[in-house]
């Protein structure tokens, strides 16, 4: 989509009327835990926008505590978007499907004269907002079941035969990436098959557009304003494993169970139980299987042990989750070279006693520089370019399985 006609320009609201002003997307960045949600909600109702969900586990029904979505009074104070709107057991909903709906939502927010604000931790859903970094080209004579045949197809081949196939066709793209990231190779073949074009060429395409750079596409939308939310890692860790027990107080045990009995039940009886599609391959999930699929099997004793182990085990795989996050901020925003890299505002978490001051008024003085096309006070956050940390590199010498 043009990013020209994703742009609106019209006559501002309350505190900047009279004004005329570019519109910006405002995108919230951060690890889990770093009050990302409650500042979208802050800057909704100061701005009048609405917010887009980028959380490719809060676009299922179901799981509201583990998914940590926001609750249904705070969706009232302010409208959000991709919240709970895929059945719990569709397994092949893809970030193209995602894009493709939220971008819509994205280009009518700006057509009512509102402010779209993208917040959410999966960070392949984010990029593929912010730069045209997917696949556009449609299928060769394929209808959509064909399409969701193959993918299945894919899915079900080993992966180091699916990596001998993806090098014969896209050779370039084989050797970036490992046969045991099974997802990313049976995509690029997929694209393959779907256009008849190899993945890797695709992006060539992409990378040579006017705006595009060496690891992307050129922007979407023309005035993106990035605000990266980060905490000392110690008080993080704090955060999250009270958030954990948080989440335990709410309830969080019964929705699991529940969840269990509805939809996974059966699946492991049949020992066809998959945690790595859908819904199911949410955190905290699969970290409590031992004690949901023994329930009522053992000895209390026994079963209070499993909970204690799933309950360690999630808070440990919530902050190995949370580098992660933080990771690929640095590596695709502070460090992504490329003409069409938007310059990314830091915000200091770690004392939530300080958010007035040290979060929410700076989060706005930028937003509103951006509405009225002034350059903010604020400084972006800038780390050395390094275009090696953005590609991953795979050689399998011959012979070597």
């Amino acid at each position: 989509m043009a990013a020209v006609a994703a742009s609106r320009t019209v006559s501002v609201g309350s505190g900047l009327r009279g004004l005329r002003r570019t519109l910006p997307l405002v995108v919230i960045l951060g690890a889990t835990g770093t009050g990302k949600s409650t500042l979208a909600l802050q800057l909704g109702q100061r701005l009048g926008g609405e917010i887009v969900s980028a959380d490719s586990m809060q676009v299922y029904e179901g799981l509201d505590i583990i998914t940590n979505k926001v609750s249904a009074q705070e969706q009232r104070i302010c409208q959000h978007h991709m919240i709970s709107f895929v059945d719990p057991l569709v397994t092949n909903y893809t970030v193209v499907d995602f894009r493709n709906k939220a971008t819509t939502l994205i280009e009518d927010i700006f057509a009512r004269d509102k402010i779209p604000i993208v917040v959410g931790g999966t960070n392949y859903y984010i990029e593929s907002l912010l730069w045209k970094v997917l696949v556009n080209t449609k299928p060769r004579e394929m209808n959509t079941e064909k399409v969701i045949d193959l993918k299945v197809e894919l899915e079900k081949e080993d992966g180091h035969a699916l990596h001998k196939r993806l090098s014969q066709v896209d050779p370039e793209m084989a050797t970036k990436l490992h046969p045991h990231d099974k997802r990313k190779v049976a995509r690029s073949l997929q694209v393959f098959e779907e256009t008849g074009i190899s993945h890797s060429e695709c992006l060539h395409r992409q990378h040579a557009e006017e705006g595009g750079g060496p690891l992307g596409g050129p922007l979407k939308f023309p005035n993106p304003c990035i605000l990266w939310l980060h905490a000392d890692q110690t008080v993080l860790d704090e955060r999250l494993d009270k958030r954990v027990d948080d989440m335990l107080a709410a309830g969080l045990v019964e929705e699991l169970r529940n969840f269990h009995r509805c939809y996974n039940q059966k699946k492991v009886a049949e020992n066809s139980q998959d945690y790595q599609h859908g819904i199911f391959q949410s955190i905290g999930f699969k970290e409590f299987h031992e004690y949901l699929t023994t329930e009522g099997k053992c000895t209390p004793e026994i079963s209070n042990q499993l909970l204690k182990k799933g309950i360690e085990a999630l808070k440990q795989v919530t902050k190995r989750y949370a580098r992660k996050q933080n990771r690929w901020v640095k590596n695709r925003f502070l460090s992504r070279p490329g003409p069409s890299v938007p310059p990314v505002y830091g915000l200091e978490v770690s004392d939530v006693s300080k958010w007035e001051e040290s979060v929410l008024e700076p989060a706005l003085e930028i937003v509103q520089s951006f509405i009225q096309g002034r350059k903010p006070a604020a400084t972006p956050i800038k780390m050395p370019c390094n275009e090696t940390e953005n590609k991953r590199s795979y050689h399998n010498p011959v012979g070597v399985r």
